[in-house]
């Protein structure tokens, strides 16, 4: 099966949805709110898209300066996809991009914490969120 990795990929809003319900990051993510996720897949820095053929299988969305660290806000692979490389080789992707001293920081997906070890992530306990207010 061939997959092919892009960073210029145009990605239609809804294909972007479907795909992170597919890979159950959905269900952490506003999926219902499609004014959220237009501004996610707008303004991200960095977007890498894994295509078997005209079908979305995976998309790694990074935020970043290219430089010092690149925040890798998501990782999500189509679930039909998954235990393929699929997830290993977006991330690789994305570190190519990036300058040579960049880190990549993430927030794990509980289900995902015995992957990223495997990827060569370390654990990091210092992590702080500040959740945003929503508009009323």
């Amino acid at each position: 099966m061939e997959i092919l990795y892009r960073d210029d990929a145009p990605i239609d809003l809804d294909t972007m949805i479907a795909l992170y319900i597919r890979s159950t990051l959905g269900e952490r993510r506003p999926v219902d709110r499609p004014d959220i996720f237009e501004g996610m897949r707008r303004n991200a820095s960095l977007t890498i898209s894994a295509w078997h053929g005209d079908r979305l299988v995976g998309i790694a969305r990074t935020l970043t300066d290219f430089t010092y660290v690149a925040y890798l806000a998501d990782l999500a692979v189509d679930a039909d996809y998954q235990r393929m490389g699929i997830g290993k080789r977006l991330v690789r992707e994305t570190k190519r991009h990036l300058g040579p001293d960049c880190m990549i920081v993430l927030f794990s997906a509980p289900k995902a914490n015995e992957y990223y070890p495997r990827l060569g992530f370390e654990s990091n306990t210092r992590g702080w969120i500040l959740k945003g207010e929503p508009a009323d």
